[in-house]
């Protein structure tokens, strides 16, 4: 039985004789609120430690292994969220996603227990473990409860939970950090937004699932993580810990990229392909996810480091950080309202990325201009061009990848966007991230400053708060300079994009 024939079999009243829009509205708004909350944990989790991050690595040391914090969850959320998929599919998506959230709890608790950097870098992968589901799991039930009428006003919410999340990420990092404690990040924010996801989605949500015989692509899924894994390792290794041309990395790359020539080999003759090649035979199709995983890298590197730049070149705090990126994220959240309320009315999509690759190339570029004496307001200020450009992307790509698949394929579509983008988020804040130490390095940053906190730089002489200005500028301006590249990228890929008729039905 394939996946269309499953999804059309499965109701949210195992006893009701009707489809599914026969159903009560009642339960299915609140049905919908418990996987919407399921979904910005995930989405929560990828953004809210970043104005914790300075305090977290003063406390427990290790700056050189700082961005792996954020590179650990982004990575296993990357890995899993294939097999989280396929699990539904053929056990049941409700069991898949109620399982995903206890996992993703489980993580966050013992996060939050951290001794030192390596048991939070691997209590984050288990998080990372749990939130593949999240995703995943959201996106596939919606789709099974909503009917195709509505699928528009499902896409609407899932695309705002991602800036509302980007938002309200940095803003209860920062918050938590300053009046409590950075463990709180991962008690007050993710145990209750879980728990009460749990307790709504158990409760109310009633899914028939009829059994499919096919196994899960194992072999599909082992080789596609070999991959990942593998072209991480060379983006957080390369040029800090060995040298591009060692044979450490070289050996890496060839890895990887052996693992991704088998992975398409396998999935050609899979019964059930974790992703079907038959997707990327549209060119509009294969055009998004490229998009899709550059911007991702884009987006991330840009949130994660601009508060290091806040905080211990201005001397905001972990609070006052969050709120000054601000600006990036109403520029993404309005880019996304008004690019949707645009293509609603039938309007032509095909300029939206261009546009937006422009966008961020240019915002990166304007903000290589901000050094230690740049005002803070001017910084924040500077912020919103970027993120208006991602926000067209972001809002356009997800647009392009519905319009392009059949709905026989229509989870399998959504699914690859999202491991794309977790992808391109990954590798782009690994790369970024070993860009950023070396730049801190080659700049003079004093032995042992990695383990600085701001409040201990601040109460420091003058001459080394100078010298720890200058540094952290420096590895901000590689990381935009990195961002102002992918831009640039971006830019010139969208032309290659079709316009093609958005499907009325």
């Amino acid at each position: 039985m394939n996946q269309f024939t499953k999804d059309t079999h499965e109701r949210p009243d195992p006893g009701a004789a009707g489809p599914p829009a026969q159903e009560g509205a009642g339960p299915s708004r609140l049905v919908l609120f418990g996987l919407l909350l399921g979904l910005m944990l995930g989405l929560l989790d990828g953004t809210i430690v970043g104005t914790a991050l300075p305090t977290i690595v003063g406390d427990l040391g290790g700056l050189d292994h700082l961005s792996w914090v954020v590179t650990a969850y982004l990575l296993t959320a990357s890995l899993s969220t294939p097999v989280w998929g396929k699990l539904g599919d053929l056990y049941g998506r409700k069991g898949s996603f109620v399982s995903s959230i206890t996992v993703f709890l489980a993580g966050s608790v013992l996060s939050g227990l951290a001794q030192d950097m390596g048991q939070l870098i691997a209590f984050r992968a288990v998080q990372g473990l749990g939130a593949g589901g999240l995703m995943v799991g959201a996106i596939s039930i919606i789709g099974v409860m909503l009917p195709p009428s509505q699928a528009g006003r499902s896409q609407a919410m899932i695309g705002a939970m991602m800036p509302v999340a980007l938002v309200g990420g940095p803003l209860l990092g920062g918050f938590l950090t300053d009046r409590l404690d950075w463990r709180w990040v991962f008690f007050y924010v993710n145990v209750p937004i879980g728990a009460l996801a749990l307790l709504v989605v158990g409760l109310r949500l009633r899914l028939h699932t009829e059994r499919v015989t096919a196994r899960i692509d194992y072999a599909g899924a082992g080789l596609l993580c070999a991959a990942i894994l593998a072209l991480t390792l060379v983006g957080s290794w390369g040029g800090t810990r060995y040298a591009w041309s060692s044979p450490q990395i070289i050996g890496l790359g060839a890895t990887g990229a052996l693992a991704l020539v088998w992975f398409a080999r396998v999935e050609r003759r899979a019964a059930e392909p974790i992703i079907p090649p038959r997707l990327f035979a549209d060119r509009n199709f294969t055009l998004a996810q490229v998009l899709t995983f550059l911007v991702g890298g884009a987006m991330l590197g840009a949130s994660a480091y601009l508060p290091q730049y806040m905080q211990f070149v201005r001397g905001a705090s972990s609070t006052a950080s969050g709120m000054l990126l601000l600006p990036l994220m109403a520029g993404m959240f309005g880019a996304q309202l008004l690019a949707g309320k645009l293509l609603a009315g039938g309007g032509r999509y095909r300029p939206y990325p261009i546009i937006g690759g422009a966008l961020t190339a240019v915002g990166a570029l304007v903000l290589l201009t901000v050094d230690t004496g740049t005002p803070t307001a001017v910084t924040s200020a500077l912020t919103l061009v970027p993120g208006v450009g991602m926000g067209l992307l972001m809002q356009s790509t997800l647009l392009v990848t519905i319009n392009s698949a059949t709905p026989r394929d229509m989870g399998a579509a959504t699914g690859t966007a999202t491991l794309v983008r977790t992808i391109g988020s990954s590798l782009g804040i690994a790369v970024l991230g070993a860009v950023y130490t070396s730049r801190l390095h080659s700049a003079g940053m004093p032995d042992g400053g990695t383990a600085w906190t701001p409040e201990a730089v601040r109460g420091m002489p003058e001459g080394v708060r100078g010298v720890v200005r200058t540094a952290v500028t420096e590895g901000l301006h590689g990381v935009l300079a990195g961002a102002a590249l992918l831009g640039v990228v971006i830019f010139l890929v969208a032309w290659l994009m079709r316009e093609v008729p958005l499907r009325k039905e």
